[in-house]
């Protein structure tokens, strides 16, 4: 029995010591990836920004679920980061231009990409250079490539400029063929999110505002591409009809690019404008290690603050991964910002399609609350700002969008799937029951709805719409009537908005900022930002580590997904909503 005792301690004792030694080289293994993730290389004299988008571009930097994890992706960096780093590249000597290198195009809305061209424009405007190379060229990344010196194509290349187009699926056949219905109710004639369910197309409505948008935005477009190729609208237009990019030789004869070569010609032409040897390396730095070599650095000696909260991605109920707005996240988040006396103002950024009405309406009455404070609300809008999005922010002392967003889509809906057919038919189950009342047995997609669930469902998704009203026209300072004229769930472009009342101002996110601190009475503040967002790598470890089993799902269907996930997150974000929705009808990917 000695013997046995004596065995079992030491083989507690090894698999202790094997332990402490698993974990001291997990440790390591972690410090030698934490040491090369936060230690950017210093940037060199006569070096050149390398520009690329290999994730989509969160508005927030880090304010994205992340996809895996390798030391290169140390930030994930968010459009107004992307913005300071380029204004900062444009005053410093080390910087001599940048390298736009974006195979994958940009996975960003309008509105986005118009800012990085905007701040692209200003940078070559100070006298640096700017070279662009593509295998191919999506519309968003000539888009930015437009403001090159020079935009190399490969010569078996082509580039995408053939204009904008939605296309929208119907799914009402597919259902009728499986036994499967939707019951839907909606108030907005123009609020066609639920028209897939019903319809097996467009209907005059929507195709009315899907074409108005889609115009809009196209102007925009093809006049600032115009502005830089040289070229008159009319131009530029008739090369994208007759898709003159499409074959190599035909883009280089109509100026649609400048030059057909490898990245290497690319190369040469950044040596020329350094002044390097034809055997010398262009020294490269990523616009992610160029911030995290010059950080922007706080004056803490300031103590007023402008709290920033960027409100992106589809309103949820409860809580919400990064890059999601969540009822539960947001109003703790507003509510720390309304007990800190140092904050004097705020500014909202909204990047929203919409989502959950319940959730709208918490979010509106947190920002109220901020308002009764006595501290000045501004909003700025992104690439959406709709729907719910537009719900949150229209009690703001003043809205400022950009020329291009998509807002407005003053509108609700609520669907509720019936599959009492296809388990009758195609299945053989049948449901019975028994009840005590007419509404006792609840909403259930197991059997068919009366009609008088039918009309009680219409009243109450006609009462959240008269809700909706009546929040934008007390925010707005209109009537009720003025509002539904103009809502009905249609959507408009900022521009537009503008000149119906919804929006104040056209302008950015630094325009905004300028507003806040006027009305706020501040000649000088510091930012801070919500939500706080963590590093890649420390996500990438919570989603293994930390027992959340929805994270590493949606991590390894990301990952398997690739550029298809965001139609399954919509698709997944529809089957789990409950209640009335307030949520954009479609939403128009621009890479």
């Amino acid at each position: 029995m000695g013997q046995f005792f004596k065995f079992l301690l030491a083989s507690c004792l090894g698999v202790f010591l094997a332990l402490i030694a698993l974990f001291g080289i997990g440790a390591i293994v972690i410090a030698g990836i934490a040491s090369r993730v936060d230690k950017p290389a210093k940037v060199q004299p006569n070096s050149v920004l390398h520009l690329t988008f290999p994730q989509p571009v969160p508005e927030k930097t880090n304010n994205i679920q992340v996809v895996s994890f390798k030391p290169s992706d140390s930030k994930i960096m968010g459009l107004h980061d992307m913005l300071r780093a380029l204004e900062q590249a444009q005053a410093d000597n080390n910087i001599k231009g940048v390298f736009l290198d974006a195979p994958n195009g940009v996975l960003a809305g309008m509105a986005t990409v118009n800012s990085l061209r905007d701040a692209l424009e200003e940078f070559r405007a100070a006298g640096k250079f700017i070279v662009a190379y593509g295998d191919y060229y999506t519309q968003g990344s000539y888009y930015l490539a437009t403001t090159s010196d020079a935009i190399v194509l490969n010569p078996n290349g082509l580039v995408d400029f053939r204009g904008f187009s939605a296309q929208v699926p119907f799914y009402k056949n597919m259902f009728d063929k499986i036994g499967l219905s939707i019951e839907v109710f909606y108030a907005g004639k123009y609020k066609s999110a639920t028209e897939p369910f019903r319809r097996t197309n467009m209907s005059e409505e929507n195709r009315e505002q899907v074409r108005e948008y889609l115009e809009d935005t196209y102007g925009e477009f093809l006049s600032d591409i115009a502005r830089t190729r040289g070229k008159s609208v009319a131009e530029m237009r008739s090369l994208a009809d007759s898709y003159a990019g499409f074959q190599p030789d035909k883009a280089l004869e109509a100026g649609v690019v400048d030059e057909l070569g490898y990245r290497e010609d690319a190369m040469k032409f950044m040596r020329g404008r350094l002044g390097l040897k034809d055997d010398e390396k262009v020294k490269l730095v990523t616009l992610t290690n160029y911030f995290k070599s010059n950080p922007l650095k706080p004056d803490y000696s300031v103590k007023d603050k402008i709290a920033v909260v960027y409100a992106e991605g589809t309103i949820l109920d409860g809580k919400a991964e990064y890059g999601s707005v969540g009822s539960a996240n947001y109003l703790k988040i507003l509510q720390e910002v309304r007990r800190d006396k140092r904050v004097k103002a705020v500014v909202l950024r909204v990047n929203s399609p919409g989502g959950s009405a319940i959730a709208s309406e918490n979010i509106w009455y947190e920002v109220q609350q901020i308002k009764d404070s006595g501290r000045p609300v501004v909003v700025s809008m992104g690439d959406y700002a709709a729907s719910g999005g537009y719900y949150i922010a229209c009690l703001a002392d003043t809205i400022v969008a950009e020329p291009v967003t998509l807002t407005g889509s003053i509108g609700v809906f609520s669907t509720i799937p019936n599959a009492q057919k296809m388990l009758n038919d195609k299945l053989g189950i049948n449901f019975d029951t028994v009840s005590t009342g007419p509404f006792s047995t609840g909403i259930t997609p197991v059997i068919t709805m009366s009609e008088a669930e039918r009309k009680l469902l219409q009243v109450r998704t006609d009462q959240s719409y008269e809700f909706f009203l009546q929040r934008v026209a007390e925010g707005r300072g209109m009537s009720r009537d003025k509002v539904h004229e103009i809502a009905q769930g249609r959507v408009w472009t900022g521009l537009r908005a503008k000149e119906i009342g919804l929006v104040d101002e056209i302008g950015d996110l630094s325009r905004a900022l300028e507003i806040a601190a006027n009305m706020a009475g501040m000649s000088k503040y510091r930012i801070t930002e919500y939500p706080r967002t963590k590093e890649p790598f420390q996500q990438f470890l919570e989603s293994l580590t930390g027992g959340d089993e929805t994270a590493v799902e949606t991590l390894l269907l990301r990952q398997k997904f690739g550029d298809w996930y965001p139609y399954y997150q919509t698709l997944k974000e529809i089957h789990d909503a409950k209640g009335v929705q307030a949520r954009l009808p479609f939403v128009i990917p621009f890479r």
